[in-house]
């Protein structure tokens, strides 16, 4: 029986489908036509979704790829289609997350010519991909892809396929099995006892222990919390694990380093033992005590003391290495001083922080903003933040819990990721509500494709904190004495403009006008913009607090207090005396 022939770009989407990849974003190019027949022919099994710029298709993908920890796809056309591509994929590169991405290259026939639009295109991804080849025979093409997936996936990264247009067109034999139900990941070796024992010895002796978590433990949060609570130890974690505990479980801190919140500083800067669940937190040298004890929990033996001096390294699973050191536990009878103050720290935190949500101020301040946000958020949202300062503004004022998710470009910190990923979660989750939040900053770098979350009628909501200026920057300009330059953002109406686009926008000024935006946009099916003009103040600066007029002068304190609207907060020091 002589078997049935297909298109060998038909062939390569089949493979991806049988992977669970049943969405792509790109925009259409020449050098690409084969595969934009495919899409067509295979519109079954494989949604195309029309990006307005090859670098929202990227970060599209990538926060999907964050949010659902499954591969997701993008695509670009030979030269500058394929250029454009590389900001987003960074992104993934550098959060460690797989994303497969497709670039077209001119025919066969005429490479190595100088022909329109042609580039050595795999030179140009070296560096950003796990793997990065270029089909050679149409026969390969869906081989070349299968194994592209199967090393996103085991090296967390970037797979780049090459793919001159006139390969796609030919037929194969449509005969190719792809291997994704061969494909398996996750067999970690069990904790060994000596270093359960160990750890539990270390605990005990300290006086100011923490739990510090990552993403590796986003499946243990149960465990995170019952451990805590057993040994009476508090919990800070970094910024891209919020969710994972309440944010208002007690003993949550949240994360240390300028994107945090006091109370996560007050305590690494505090701490004498650190239990780090997978986490490869970059910034623990500036925070945490270089004589602390260290225990890591990770599965991958070369993050082991990658950052940080360890006492004790555990080689398992977040999960199993949490449930074998509360099997071998026993509860601790008493809450310490340390962590009543910890509670405390946080008690006195939240107060400060709730003192501004009905602040009525003019340009507003954010609080009111996150306010509105956390009351029509549902159980199931998905945040996703922009870099800057509405990266630190979201991590402090939103308040999640277990269901929900937040993506961010963490590691990358690219400006413009939010409205992509939320274009990225969207087509990953149509029944979730999705959000983006973004500063103007990031906002203008790619509102463009707010035509297309109208274009795939994604109800969206997209939130806009408009300062007229690059403020993350210009704090770091404050920080260095240096005059401010180029910080400053022509401000518009971003309201008006996604109206123009097909959006329903908002533009705030007011607390009245804030209320009454959100209460237009609840339930919407279609997609939203709130463009809210805020104040252009600085987040307080929780890295480098200057409130203990004990220990700090008297006159700096005064001055940061007043600046900061800080005269709420108490210094930790007034909560571990007590």
């Amino acid at each position: 029986m002589v078997a049935q022939k297909i298109n060998a770009s038909d062939a390569m989407l089949k493979v991806m489908a049988d992977w669970g990849i049943d969405h792509i974003f790109g925009l259409p190019g020449g050098s690409f036509d084969s595969t934009m027949n495919a899409l067509h022919n295979q519109k079954a099994i494989m949604r195309y979704i029309q990006v307005r710029h090859e670098e929202v298709g990227a970060l599209a993908a990538a926060g999907e790829a964050k949010a659902t920890g499954k591969i997701a796809a993008t695509f670009g056309s030979a030269g500058p289609g394929a250029v454009h591509l590389l900001n987003g994929l960074y992104d993934a590169k550098y959060d460690n997350v797989p994303v497969l991405a497709l670039v077209g290259q001119v025919a066969t026939g005429v490479m190595n010519t100088d022909y329109f639009q042609e580039m050595n295109e795999n030179p140009m991804f070296a560096d950003v991909a796990v793997y990065n080849r270029t089909v050679m025979t149409a026969e390969q093409m869906p081989l070349v892809v299968d194994q592209a997936i199967q090393q996103a996936y085991k090296h967390r990264g970037v797979a780049v396929v090459t793919i001159p247009t006139n390969l796609g067109w030919e037929p194969i034999e449509d005969n190719f099995e792809a291997t994704a139900n061969l494909f398996q990941m996750g067999n970690y070796p069990e904790p060994r006892s000596a270093d359960i024992d160990r750890t539990l010895q270390l605990i005990k002796d300290a006086k100011q222990p923490i739990i510090y978590f990552g993403q590796g433990a986003r499946a243990a949060g149960e465990e995170l919390v019952a451990l805590s609570d057993r040994l009476s130890i508090p919990m800070m974690s970094s910024a891209l694990s919020k969710g994972i505990v309440a944010d208002d479980h007690p003993a949550y801190m949240g994360p240390a380093g300028r994107v945090a919140r006091k109370p996560g500083v007050d305590l690494a800067e505090a701490a004498d033992l650190i239990l780090f669940v997978g986490s490869n937190y970059e910034f623990g040298q500036y925070f945490f005590k270089p004589d602390a004890k260290f225990i890591q929990i990770d599965i991958d033996p070369t993050k082991l003391g990658h950052r940080h001096h360890v006492d004790v390294g555990i080689l398992a699973d977040a999960k199993t290495a949490l449930k074998a050191l509360l099997a071998a536990s026993e509860p601790v009878a008493k809450k310490s001083a340390f962590y009543k103050a910890a509670l405390a720290n946080k008690e006195n935190w939240n107060e400060w922080k709730a003192s501004f949500e009905e602040n009525d101020q003019t340009p507003l301040r954010v609080e009111p903003v996150f306010k509105q946000i956390n009351e029509m958020a549902t159980d199931d949202a998905i945040f996703n933040l922009d870099v800057g300062n509405v990266s630190i503004d979201g991590v402090r004022f939103l308040k999640m819990h277990p269901g929900q998710r937040m993506t961010l470009s963490a590691w990358y910190a690219t400006m413009g990721c939010a409205v992509p990923a939320a274009i990225g979660t969207q087509a990953a989750y149509p029944d979730r509500q999705i959000w983006s939040i973004s500063g103007d900053g990031g906002f203008t770098m790619v509102m463009q494709d707010i035509i297309t979350q109208v274009k795939y009628q994604m109800p969206i909501i997209n939130v806009v904190l408009s300062n007229d200026s690059f403020g993350f920057i210009e704090a770091e300009q404050d920080d260095k004495g240096q005059p401010h330059s180029g910080v400053a953002i022509q401000g518009a109406d971003y309201g008006a403009a996604a109206t123009a686009m097909g959006a329903k926008g908002f533009t705030v000024r007011t607390l009245a006008e804030l209320k009454a935006a959100f209460a237009a946009a609840k339930g919407t099916k279609e997609p939203v913009v709130i463009d809210v003009k805020i104040a252009n103040e600085r987040p307080l600066p929780v890295e480098q607090l200057v409130i203990d007029d004990q220990t700090q002068d008297p006159a700096e304190v005064a001055a940061f207090v007043e600046k900061y609207h800080a005269q709420g907060l108490k210094p930790f020091r007034t909560f571990l005396e007590s």
